[in-house]
């Protein structure tokens, strides 16, 4: 009786259950050194974009800026770093961390490769509530970023509804098996959310056109998602957003994880994927909507992350390492369009546009191939 319920053991006398503890323990590993090595480029990145550049800051002067000492010979370098350098670093990480979680998000909720803000419009309605309270009221700041937040879940909700099933078709499940994922999992939401975004940058066009000369400039400037105009005071609506968000989607993202075996078997295990799903699609919109109200819309950083962050841990879903990926993208991608190209400024949102169109390409490619 004993040897029946021995656990089966394999060549070389290892149980099944010590390979699998032995392929999990390797894959934490893997996960751990993942983070790690992109926090530690993280931190090299924004030095690099401090520190080099047109106008290069050696280190101990910038800590003595920090320590608000004067540098002899150098008038200007305190504001070139404080008002300049530093804030537009501390902008691209925090805005490519939120974007590059909300995209994990969506992804894990609706497990489709092109779930993203960008394709479902989330980051366009944003920018489009944000540019017309500054075309109707000339609304700046704290006021702008919530209504940028707010037509963000607006527009997340307009898409859901659109692309829910009719009463006939509930419960028939779908291609990622039931729950909001059968639901959104084909083409319908792809589709409710390019028409949404169309809408928005309609919005935004039109608004555009009733603002004056100088609301004009920086709403293009803004639209484009440059960091020029990037503040202490937008960067600190994000900072508070994103550190009380961030680890609620972690939380939610880990709890979504039993629904990667199906939604009858996460239900058996106590799982909730809807109301789960929900909330994850919630708190990413919040994240896309928050990113873009202080930097403008930053194409396709969503769209980038979650699939490279998927590469390096070995195709294990991690929120964090989609974070930390997202945040490198935007500080690099700063960095090569402002200090990179002489004397040409890009707005960075046109780097990252240019560096995700080629990635939605393939992935368009894969889903038709019935790869995910």
């Amino acid at each position: 009786m004993s040897a029946v319920l021995e656990t089966p053991r394999r060549a070389g006398g290892t149980t099944a259950l010590e390979t699998v503890r032995d392929l999990r323990a390797r894959s934490t590993r893997r996960l751990s050194f993942v983070l790690v090595g992109l926090a530690v480029l993280l931190v090299l990145g924004m030095g690099v974009r401090v520190l080099l550049g047109g106008y290069t800051v050696a280190i101990p002067d910038f800590f003595a800026i920090l320590a608000g000492e004067r540098i002899e010979g150098a008038a200007g370098a305190r504001f070139i770093v404080l008002q300049e350098k530093l804030p537009r670093a501390v902008a691209a990480a925090l805005a490519g961390a939120a974007l590059g979680a909300s995209g994990a998000l969506f992804r894990r909720t609706l497990r489709n490769p092109l779930a993203s803000p960008d394709i479902l419009g989330v980051t366009q309605g944003a920018a489009a509530a944000a540019v017309l309270v500054l075309a109707a009221g000339g609304v700046r700041g704290a006021g702008m970023a919530v209504a940028a937040l707010i037509g963000g879940l607006a527009v997340t909700a307009a898409v859901l509804l659109v692309s829910m099933p009719g009463r006939s078709s509930r419960g028939s499940g779908g291609p990622a098996g039931g729950g909001l994922a059968g639901a959104l999992g084909g083409q319908r939401f792809i589709v409710a959310g390019i028409a949404v975004a169309a809408l928005g940058q309609a919005v935004v066009a039109s608004a555009m056109l009733a603002l004056s000369q100088h609301d004009l400039q920086a709403a293009a400037v803004w639209t484009a998602g440059s960091l020029n105009a990037v503040t202490w005071e937008r960067i600190g609506y994000l900072a508070v957003t994103a550190a009380v968000l961030l680890p609620v989607g972690a939380a939610l993202h880990a709890a979504l994880s039993p629904s990667d075996l199906g939604s009858d078997l996460a239900h058996g295990l106590g799982s909730r994927p809807g109301r789960t799903g929900l909330g994850a699609l919630g708190v990413g919109a919040l994240l896309a909507a928050a990113a873009t109200a202080a930097t403008g819309p930053l194409a396709f950083v969503a769209l980038l992350s979650t699939p490279i962050a998927r590469g390096l841990t070995g195709g294990r879903p991690s929120l964090p390492a989609a974070a930390l990926t997202g945040a490198v993208i935007v500080v690099l991608a700063d960095f090569l369009a402002a200090e990179a190209l002489g004397g040409v400024r890009l707005p960075t949102g046109v780097l990252t546009g240019a560096a995700g169109a080629p990635l939605m390409l393939w992935l368009l490619m894969r889903t038709r191939m019935g790869v995910r």
